[in-house]
């Protein structure tokens, strides 16, 4: 149709502003800056061709795919339908010069577990149709299901989903050529079909699961490097290659002849952290940005390899040469052979780069930094297991994970709350803790999905421990920088969730004396050169350590920016043989900084647009955001914090429901409360418990009700009605294991997050 409405007009750069600027490499922001100044566009230089103006309509000669990341399957009962309310927490953007090969990038970007376009999960029949009808984050795996077991056609799809043609013979044509390569095998596969399928945006992985007998990732790619098919650089230049430019923001395809610019010489490469998603956010990309910089200062030319728009790492003028591409490890090996790269960063991006240690190492890439076997040691659940044990450093007992059996042994030795950890996963991903058989079983079976290459691990669960983090810098097993702070929750609350507190301000000296020695021993042992970040849990005279990360963590920018010293410049001098003599870096025999004030961070939560999900933490990672402030002590910088996430103080009616193993530390918080003038409710146990303590309250009914009433004068009024009516401000809901009433509490947590 040729029939166009506008449906709203924002006078402001918006969400897409970053994308487009990326997309055609002509930066909006930038422009509409000069142009407020008063700058005409005919005085405005084009920043990638250096040579012509801005006055002009970027022309392109390539396709951008931009597929947002979901998060969903992080949240109980959250509904997966997508539409007019935004629910995505980050995005990609595949460039190729044909759509079916950057829309299979952009797949690929969105989840490294993705091979490209195909099947992900087995639908039947009806659940297919449903997963058409109704848009979900699964859609297009639904769609390429449909296409692979030919159980419908095109025209049929395009009935249901109304999506254009177009779009649905390109997803046709990738399907053809996996048909077509399936009928071969590695030694039958003729040159121009190999070349097909890499122009149709297919992995050398996916050509290998594609293949008869499963030929290996490495075996396509000695077959395809044989046959001279190699992907060409191509600059986005804005002017499609119609005027010369001297732009170093490139991308590769195999829908090309030549190369647009000459290979590089001897740059050190860094890994971007890839899609913004629960767990991976904008404080690695301020660890690689650091990095690209501190080697700029150094005098290193440097490549930058990522994918995301929304990033200052995919800026071009950050580095010297910027591939926006995949993380993986064909495209990484395609990059370092080309140009000749004298090293890989890996350990500033996150757990995507993190990952590839070993892949890259064994393809014999130079790993700058903690080498790969150490770093395997330290990701691989049972490796580290052994080596704590091994150097003398404390650690909650653990197993192995070999059948459910032995697991159910090993909970019924230590008791339960037991943890369950896969290796190789960021953001507490399939980590649980089970309280009895069945959820061990469960949790058992989510581990193993995700960790199918390497082991699981279950070990003692510490109630009501406080968790310590280190943060550090490390030469050559020596640690050079570090930093020691406290969450103020529990342990048991994923750290990305968790409230920080630098300095920490309830460690004795001894659980801090406890954790340096540790730390020394675990980096000593690993021979960690670059940043690392240790994980301990404290009660009592125990201090275990839970985990170390040989990269930099989400931590590292707020350590940084309240220590006054940039640690990812120290990490990124420490792995290219520079002296940190003149950082003045706090150690670990530092006790003056910071000084004067106390740093808190503060996590930030989605709960409002996940429509339908139980804003509850768990060892899980769930926020999408975070904030940090300062104070002169603990209490003011918390409190700042808190009201930076857009947290509101109560102003007169407060609601408390807890569990009844915790209501003697509540009557001291709920007496508080009282005494500062707030009027308290509580539903029936917990009011009634709260009165015996001396505690006034008025009890309200459940959401459910089941007959109970409230106090005399307040019969009629349950928990719903009053947060719906306003008529609460705050509502302190705190659920154990133990909790029986689940729905009461999820309706009220829900229904305070939705009013």
């Amino acid at each position: 149709s040729m029939e166009y409405c506008i449906i709203e007009v924002n006078a402001r750069l918006s969400r897409s502003s970053a994308l487009a600027s990326k997309a055609t490499g002509y930066p909006l922001a930038f422009v509409a800056a000069k142009l407020a100044l008063g700058i005409p566009l005919s005085e405005v230089e084009n920043a990638v061709t250096k040579r012509t103006k801005a006055c002009f309509e970027p022309s392109l000669d390539y396709i951008v795919t931009k597929i947002p990341r979901w998060d969903m399957a992080k949240f109980q009962g959250v509904s997966k339908e997508i539409g007019s309310a935004m629910k995505s927490v980050g995005e990609v953007m595949g460039i190729g010069r044909t759509l079916e090969e950057s829309f299979q990038k952009a797949l690929r970007m969105v989840d490294p577990s993705n091979p490209g376009f195909g099947p992900k999960e087995h639908y039947t029949k009806e659940e297919l149709l449903q997963e058409l009808q109704v848009p979900t984050d699964k859609r297009i795996f639904a769609i390429a299901q449909a296409l692979y077991e030919k159980s419908m056609t095109v025209e049929e799809i395009h009935e249901i989903t109304k999506i254009d043609h177009w779009f649905l013979r390109r997803c046709e044509n990738m399907v053809k050529t996996h048909d077509a390569v399936s009928k071969e095998s590695l030694k039958s596969l003729n040159k121009d079909l190999l070349l097909q399928a890499k122009q149709h945006g297919f992995s050398d992985a996916q050509i290998g699961n594609a293949l008869q007998h499963s030929p290996s990732e490495d075996h396509v790619r000695m077959k395809r490097i044989n046959a001279d098919i190699k992907p060409v650089t191509k600059q986005i230049d804005t002017l499609a290659a119609e005027y010369p430019a001297e732009t170093n923001y490139l991308y590769m395809t195999y829908n090309g002849i030549e190369n647009d610019t000459k290979p590089g010489e001897g740059s050190v490469m860094v890994l971007g952290s890839g899609a913004y998603r629960i767990g991976s956010s904008i404080e690695f990309d301020w660890c690689a940005v650091s990095c690209i910089r501190a080697l700029r200062q150094m005098g290193f030319q440097s490549t930058m390899v990522n994918y995301n728009p929304e990033t200052v790492s995919t800026d071009y003028d950050e580095c010297d040469s910027l591939y926006f591409e995949e993380l993986s490890k064909e495209r990484i090996l395609d990059i370092y052979q080309r140009d000749s790269a004298q090293g890989v960063i890996l350990s500033v991006g996150g757990q995507i780069p993190n990952g590839l240690a070993v892949p890259l190492d064994a393809a014999g890439v130079n790993i700058l930094g903690t080498q790969a076997k150490m770093i395997d040691n330290a990701e691989d659940r049972m490796k580290f297991s052994d080596m704590i044990d091994e150097i003398g450093v404390q650690q909650p007992r653990w197993r192995e994970l070999l059948t459910v059996d032995s697991a159910m042994d090993f909970a019924a030795r230590v008791g339960y709350p037991v943890l369950v950890r896969p290796s190789y996963v960021l953001s507490g991903a399939a980590m649980n803790v089970a309280w009895n058989d069945d959820q061990l079983k469960a949790c058992l079976t989510e581990a193993a999905e995700v960790s199918q290459d390497y082991p699981v691990v279950i070990s003692d669960f510490i109630e009501g421990a406080v968790e310590i983090e280190m943060d550090g810098v490390a030469k050559d097993g020596e640690l050079i920088a570090a930093a020691i702070h406290e969450h103020i929750e529990n342990a048991g609350v994923h750290s990305g969730d968790a409230t920080l507190v630098l300095p920490p301000q309830s460690l004795t000296n001894y659980q801090k004396q406890r954790v340096r020695d540790a730390s020394r021993k675990i980096v000593k042992r690993l021979n960690i050169t670059g940043p690392t970040n240790i994980q301990f849990v404290a009660k009592g005279v125990d201090v275990m350590c839970i985990e170390c990360n040989v990269r930099a963590s989400r931590s590292f920018p707020f350590v940084s920016k309240t220590m006054g010293a940039d640690f990812i410049e120290a990490a990124t001098r420490a792995m290219v043989n520079v002296s940190t003599e003149d950082m003045n870096l706090p150690t670990l025999e530092t006790r003056n900084r910071p000084s004067g004030y106390v740093g808190v961070k503060a996590p930030m939560f989605s709960f409002t647009r996940l429509r339908g999900s139980d804003p509850v933490l768990g060892v899980e990672m769930a926020s999408t955001g975070e904030v940090a402030c300062y104070g002169q002590n603990k209490e003011e910088a918390f409190l700042k914090s808190l009201l930076s996430t857009g947290f509101k103080m109560p102003e007169q009616n407060i609601l408390i429901s807890c569990n009844a193993d915790l209501i003697v530390e509540m009557t001291h918080a709920a007496y508080q409360l009282h005494e500062s003038g707030y009027t308290l409710f509580a539903t029936r146990e917990t009011g009634e418990a709260l009165q015996a303590n001396h505690v006034p309250c008025t009890i309200i009914g459940y959401p459910t009700h089941d007959g109970q009433k409230g106090t005399p004068g307040h019969e009629d009024q349950n928990v719903l009605s009053m947060i719906k009516e306003k008529q609460i401000d705050m509502v302190i809901n705190i659920p154990t294991h133990k909790s029986k009433r689940l729905d009461d509490n999820f309706l009220t947590r829900r229904t305070a997050v939705d009013f």
